[in-house]
């Protein structure tokens, strides 16, 4: 009788054990969840718009800055010049202008026998030519002058300055990226979640981020991606399909990305673009599915 109660004991143990692994192993299965999740965030490449040596550097390492702060700075001693230059040109060009426009009010107030027609009608083309070349003259000048505001580099968003690597005395080009701005609102999740699991999914579905820390952030699915690089069929210079002779057996489910956009993230979390995390999607559709499957295969 004891060794029977000790059996029976024993084979509801097992039982138990075989259910409980059951239920988990379909939950891991058939529940939209990930453990590659990575946080990423918008990373503006900060460029200065004119070219020079830079002066100076307003910002250290890692540093949070505001929408506006003054990054860096480039030598503005020839800009400067090129406003001054500009300046100038502006003067002779308007001077002329006035002259060209009082010779034709003059010429267009004396009678025909004094100035011919052909007179008047080129004095009014050389008071039109001068009131052009006034616009250049102008236009260049703002030119000079939207360069000289250029030398300095503010910040186009609140952020962070990350992998600083710039230095007074390093010359700048235009154009080249000389430091990198994260930007401070913009951090989102992308979850790479298993294609047999993407029918669970669906935009707008709520999420929960679990950080490497412990850390829970409250999400949801915002898009997911509509593909991904087939490296198993690239184009051959022909541009036909260069189709691989081999095939493996073993087929492994591909990985779509899924971008989670965070609802809320309290002020004390500390997040940084390439962090790992676990996405866990939360719908009521992934805890009808295992139940759908199961009543069918019954059937």
């Amino acid at each position: 009788m004891k060794k029977f109660i000790s059996y029976l004991v024993t084979l509801c143990f097992f039982l138990a054990a075989s259910f409980l692994a059951y239920s988990l192993w379909q939950k891991y299965m058939h529940s939209p969840w990930t453990r590659d999740g990575r946080v990423r965030a918008e990373i503006i490449n900060v460029a200065p718009d004119v070219s020079g040596i830079v002066t100076e550097v307003a910002v250290k390492d890692n540093q949070e800055v505001k929408k506006g702060d003054l990054l860096m700075a480039v030598d503005a001693e020839r800009y400067a010049l090129a406003v001054k230059n500009a300046e100038a040109v502006v003067a002779n060009k308007k001077t002329l202008l006035e002259m060209y426009q009082a010779q034709a009010k003059r010429r267009q107030a004396m009678d025909k026998r004094t100035v011919s027609r052909e007179s008047k009608i080129d004095a009014d083309h050389q008071s039109s030519a001068a009131l052009a070349d006034y616009h250049s003259a102008v236009a260049k000048l703002n030119a000079a002058k939207l360069d000289l505001e250029r030398t300095k580099v503010y910040a186009k968003t609140d952020g962070y300055i990350t992998n600083l690597n710039v230095y007074v005395g390093d010359y700048a080009h235009t154009g080249q990226a000389m430091m990198a701005l994260i930007d401070k609102h913009s951090f989102w999740v992308y979850g790479y979640f298993e294609e047999t699991k993407l029918a669970l999914l669906k935009v707008n579905d709520p999420v929960d981020v679990e950080l490497m820390n412990g850390v829970i952030l409250n999400g949801h699915v915002e898009s997911i991606a509509r593909g991904i690089y087939d490296s198993d069929n690239p184009e051959s210079r022909d541009l036909v399909a260069d189709v691989n002779p081999t095939f493996n057996w073993v087929r492994l489910e591909q990985r779509i990305p899924v971008r989670i956009a965070l609802d809320d993230v309290p002020e004390q979390t500390l997040l940084a673009a390439g962090m790992t995390c676990t996405v866990i999607v939360k719908n009521n559709k992934a805890d009808i599915e295992p139940a759908a499957t199961g009543s069918m295969s019954a059937k």
